[in-house]
């Protein structure tokens, strides 16, 4: 299948960097644009600890700060360029991993999102559900 446009998330994490080598290979073959996008929360540390307290929801593994996303973002353009990536636009955005891959994935009519696979095997992953597994239950299909 040939891709026009590759989306792939970024968390910063080994899992993230190997999805950010997947999509670049995928987007070689196809000559594909690839948008590396980064989310993230700007609440400071203590209080997103203080606000997974509360609320208890600790699903997804967000970047926390602006500092800490562009640092996410830097490695994954730089792991892009070493790919030899054709065409690379990076995307930092504030707010629920989940949510910002599935915008900027339809805002741009991506064929195809790649994430990585952290989360997926934790207990907690497994009951809750982890960003890959959610943004694969939700991710528009492709029809051809």
């Amino acid at each position: 299948m040939k891709y026009g446009v590759v989306v792939v998330g970024t968390d910063g994490s080994d899992s993230a960097l190997g999805a950010v080598d997947r999509a670049v290979e995928v987007a070689g073959i196809s000559g594909a644009l690839l948008i590396v996008v980064c989310a993230f929360s700007a609440l400071s540390r203590r209080e997103h600890a203080v606000a997974t307290a509360q609320v208890g929801d600790t699903r997804f593994q967000e970047v926390i700060g602006r500092d800490a996303a562009d640092s996410a973002l830097a490695a994954a353009q730089q792991r892009a360029d070493a790919g030899g990536a054709p065409r690379v636009e990076t995307r930092l955005v504030e707010g629920d991993p989940v949510h910002v891959l599935l915008e900027v994935a339809d805002e741009r009519a991506a064929d195809l999102i790649v994430v990585g696979n952290r989360g997926i095997n934790t207990r907690l992953g497994r009951i809750l559900g982890s960003v890959p597994s959610v943004v694969s239950r939700n991710g528009r299909r492709a029809t051809s």
